[in-house]
């Protein structure tokens, strides 16, 4: 019998002047329209901080000093996933989409006004974050 096995995915919040950056996904059949953090899955024989800078570089283009890196939340969905968020308030270089084929616009959004297209766990895991909330399991599923 195969054991039970548990997805990592990471998430930069990329935070400047109290706006966050947000990626609309596109073609990639989970949330499609809906806008959501640069992230990723964690590969095999990969931490976490590793997946977290490679994905932010292969999405959208900056580099990551883990210094600048603060971990902010976890979250575990009922799909199986372990969801980690780092807030991420410095880096090398401008954003942009780097994976057309996956996201179709980016923007600047004020904190305190997301978009009304935004991947609910992603909404979720923001609001907690302003609130110094560590950890969540919402009873919705994406």
């Amino acid at each position: 019998m195969e054991r039970f096995k548990l997805k990592v995915a990471v998430y930069a919040l990329l935070i400047k002047e109290d706006k966050i950056l947000l990626c609309r996904r596109f073609n990639t059949g989970w949330q499609d329209e809906n806008y959501g953090l640069p992230s990723g899955h964690l590969e095999s024989n990969e931490t976490v901080t590793e997946a977290l800078l490679r994905e932010v570089s292969e999405e959208v283009g900056i580099r990551l000093n883990l210094e600048d890196v603060e971990f902010v939340h976890a979250m575990h969905r009922k799909s199986n996933y372990i969801d980690l968020f780092f807030a991420v308030r410095s880096w090398a270089g401008e954003p942009k989409i780097l994976e057309p084929d996956k996201c179709d616009d980016m923007q600047w959004f004020p904190l305190n006004s997301l978009p009304s297209n935004i991947v609910p766990s992603v909404r979720s895991a923001i609001q907690n974050h302003r609130s110094g909330i560590l950890f969540s399991e919402p009873q919705s599923e994406d």
